[in-house]
């Protein structure tokens, strides 16, 4: 087994060489580039390398001028002789600072940024490989202008423009990643996707309805995993890494691996990684309140609260994870495509840490609150044909099958009965998607979209003393959730300076449900329920360059939210003393989005860009008092608890700005700033207005990088302002136990901030490391609405090989 590693390397070394297979780096982080054309206007030949940065020039052997072009990097030209003397590698610059980039999210074909009338945020592999995010919700955070809310360390639920959960939409190589029991608390889906198995990851702020349906309200998160890549020639190619990754704080242990291999139309590729995590460790300076200074464990048939022997360490917080990721790929020609990917994610348990810490008499309320695995799987097929046919210049079908299982147990301290839910949930989609262009000026993308949700939902309760189990109440009831569209949207060049764009999109939303098997445990008035309602949503935005280092665009959409299996249907404890149950009466939530973005170059060293957004959320879906059956309060888990529902009962304003600053600096020095700042309200039953509960304080990042061929620093810090008592939310208030005491013993959530460095190093084209200390002030500290305290300080170390 030792001796494989070398041979693999050797053997892809050398079809790479037999092949004419040519590898583009970036000249600072040695990172593969995508897209890059390579071409020779006389020879008529133009390739463009793949997600390894490769490309097979076998037909320009001999020329003497190869151009390599990539926005974002300056030209380069090489003849054949020269590359074949380099091992057939080519190296890029970037450009100083550029305003084009090519994006995937908004229509899901590849455009550059700068034809879109709306805010978008790229992910590098790069930044990943810098940053060693441990989550893909970290990968988020580390743009800085994404907020991340944890509950427990098995967690991360992003927070953008003052929304979260189900207002934001997730999407996996262009397939919706939201089912029909997305909730409105805060979601830890995310974590089930590799960091590891990403090849770029895109933020679209706003209402992304139009292409990707319901819930695309607050943003899109789209994330591109790796593809399997053609040798594109009659030889073998082999590609592969390995990644071994420690931090500090939490004790993780990382290995990951991947492999490719690629023939002239046929191409496999693996991935792996395993991760496990101990409990977090806070910091050593900051408010007492996040303390840890006891927790529950089960001794022999009792449950007894023990003083923790070192308050800073969050007890019981670790877990583990596995991701797999297999891809097949097949190009039969120049026009087909057709690529097979299959994910399979799996956690083990992990405590529900801000449950553990809600007090009752002195005493911790519950004795166990956790998740059961949370469970991914996705089969997805897509078919890309691409050919100049009356109707489409671009086709691109993608089909998917997606299984869901999540499940919650919790016990009160001193009680026998471990409560027990479970959720299924198999969803199927289909999308197909055109793009067609028309002449110099025109450009339509339009297609239609089917998904199918079932869910699966039971409950059982174990007495953890007699080991007996009996039926219990469902958290949801069996549900169908379907919702069938077609969309439209064009693109108009009013000029070389000049460009409009404009949408829309019709959804027809159906819901089934069946609340049969809940009728013993709760008096519900009715069994079953139907939904059936539509939306129709729009954009209209316009785009000006006044020049190539300027663009100026505004944009107004529209978003909406159909309601969902968890809307409708679910029954659980939102806090202590009250309980949500199901209400049937709901219609969609919309979103009346206005934004204005602008970017600006100057002198080819300084880079400002600036979007201010103005959204209004009308029949908003939130929790508020309800009777059911006539009464106001009902046993729940032997508890008398405040009935409420989900209920289009508010409105919901939020507006804001995202500020960048970016500064090229002598001798490879660079600087670059983040800073992005929220206001939400919402109207309450009473009329009176309370901030929007995801509306997170202003927060930002600052970054002082230097990069050298070999070697790539960084320092920078992390921030965020306070959210004093009299602005916290009225949820919040209510959960008093997530925060800080302020002076007059009101909670509230102080301002905090964290100083960090980072280093990659390239020892050689197959071997870097890199690392660095996360909050080095060792600084105590909670983000807003989390249960979870941040890292203290965090010492990490990866290694990672190619061949």
């Amino acid at each position: 087994m030792k001796h494989v590693l070398p041979l693999l390397f050797l053997a892809g070394f050398h079809t790479a060489l037999m092949g004419q297979i040519v590898t583009v780096l970036d000249q600072s982080g040695k990172q593969p580039l995508e897209l890059v054309r390579v071409g020779s206007p006389g020879s008529g030949v133009s390739v463009l390398t793949d997600s390894l940065g490769q490309a097979d020039i076998s037909a320009l052997r001999g020329i003497e001028k190869i151009n390599f072009q990539l926005i974002g990097y300056q030209h380069a030209h090489y003849s054949f002789a020269a590359l074949e003397q380099a091992g057939f590698v080519a190296y890029l610059s970037a450009s100083d600072i550029e305003l084009d980039q090519v994006v995937v999210s908004a229509t899901r074909w590849r455009q550059n940024k700068r034809e879109i009338p709306a805010k978008i945020t790229s992910i590098t592999p790069a930044e990943v490989a810098l940053q060693n995010p441990q989550t893909a919700a970290d990968l988020l955070g580390t743009s800085g202008e994404i907020f991340i809310q944890k509950s427990q360390q098995g967690g991360g639920s992003p927070m953008i423009r003052g929304f979260s959960a189900n207002r934001l939409l997730y999407a996996v190589d262009g397939v919706r990643m939201n089912s029909a029991i997305f909730r409105s608390g805060n979601l830890q889906n995310v974590i089930s996707l590799d960091p590891f198995a990403l090849e770029r990851a895109e933020v679209l702020f706003g209402p992304g309805s139009i292409i990707y349906g319901s819930d695309a309200i607050g943003a899109v998160m789209s994330f591109q995993t790796l593809q399997a890549q053609t040798s594109g020639a009659d030889s073998l190619r082999l590609r592969g890494s390995a990644v071994a990754r420690t931090a500090s704080a939490n004790q993780e242990r990382t290995g990951h691996f991947d492999v490719q291999v690629g023939w002239k139309k046929w191409a496999l590729l693996s991935s792996f990684t395993s991760t496990d995590y101990g409990d977090l460790r806070m910091g050593r300076y900051g408010p007492d309140d996040y303390l840890r200074p006891f927790f529950v464990q089960r001794q022999d048939g009792r449950d007894v609260v023990i003083a923790n022997p070192d308050p800073l360490v969050q007890t019981p917080t670790g877990y583990g994870q596995i991701n797999l990721m297999q891809k097949i790929r097949f190009q039969p020609n120049k026009d087909w495509d057709f690529q097979y990917g299959l994910h399979y994610s799996t956690t083990t348990d992990y405590d529900r840490y801000d449950r553990l810490l809600r007090l009752r008499n002195g005493l911790p309320r519950s004795a166990e609150w956790r998740y059961g695995p949370q469970v991914w799987r996705m089969n997805n097929l897509n078919i890309t044909h691409l050919s100049a046919t009356r109707w489409y210049d671009q086709m691109s079908l993608r089909l998917a099958e997606q299984f869901f299982e999540e499940s919650r147990m919790d016990r009160d301290l001193n009680r026998p009965t471990r409560f027990v839910r479970i959720e299924k949930i198999n969803a199927w989609s289909a999308n197909l998607d055109f793009l067609k262009t028309a002449g110099k000026r025109h450009k339509f993308f339009y297609g239609a979209e089917v998904v199918l949700n079932q869910v699966a939902s039971s409950g059982a309760d174990e007495n953890v003393e007699t080991g007996d189990s009996a039926p219990g109440a469902s958290r949801y009831p069996q549900a169908d959730w379907s919702s069938y569209a077609a969309y439209l949207s064009y693109q108009y060049r009013l000029a070389d300076q000049w460009l409009l764009q404009t949408g829309a999109r019709y959804n027809q939303f159906l819901l089934q449900a069946d609340f049969s098997r809940n009728l013993p445990f709760f008096p519900l008035p009715f069994e079953q329920t139907r939904l059936n309602k539509g939306a129709l949503t729009g954009s209209l935005g316009v785009i000006f360059d006044p020049a190539e280092n300027w663009t100026i665009s505004v944009n107004g959409s529209t978003g909406f939210r159909a309601p969902n299996v968890d809307d409708i249907g679910k029954v659980f404890d939102s806090e202590p003393g009250a309980v949500v149950v199901p209400n049937a009466n709901l219609q969609a939530e919309h979103a009346y989005n206005l934004e204005a973005d602008i970017a600006r170059v100057f002198g080819e060293r300084l880079k400002v860009d600036l979007a201010v957004y103005y959204t209004l959320l009308d029949q908003a879906l939130v929790r508020r008092d309800f009777q059911l059956n006539g009464q106001d309060s009902i046993l729940y888990n032997g508890e008398l608890s405040r009935v409420q529902a989900i209920q289009n009962a508010a409105s919901a304003t939020v507006y804001g700005l995202q500020a960048g600053l970016e500064i090229k600096l002598p001798a490879g020095f660079r600087f670059s700033s983040q800073f992005n700042y929220q206001k939400g309200e919402e109207v309450l039953d009473n009329g009176e207005t309370s901030p929007l509960r995801h509306a997170a304080p202003w927060f930002g990042v600052s970054r002082l990088s230097y990069n050298t061929a070999r070697l790539n620093l960084q320092m920078y810090a992390v921030y965020t302002g306070a959210m004093p008592f009299d602005q916290l939310p009225q949820e919040s208030k209510a959960s008093a136990f997530l925060f800080a005491a302020d002076a007059n013993g009101n909670p509230h959530s102080p301002a905090w901030y964290t100083f960090n460095f980072k280093a990659l190093y390239q020892i050689n084209a197959q071997f870097s490391v890199s690392g660095g200390v996360e909050n080095i002030t060792d600084r105590r500290y909670r983000p807003f609405s989390s249960g979870l305290a941040g890292a203290g300080r965090n010492v990490l170390l990866a290694l990672r090989a190619q061949f």
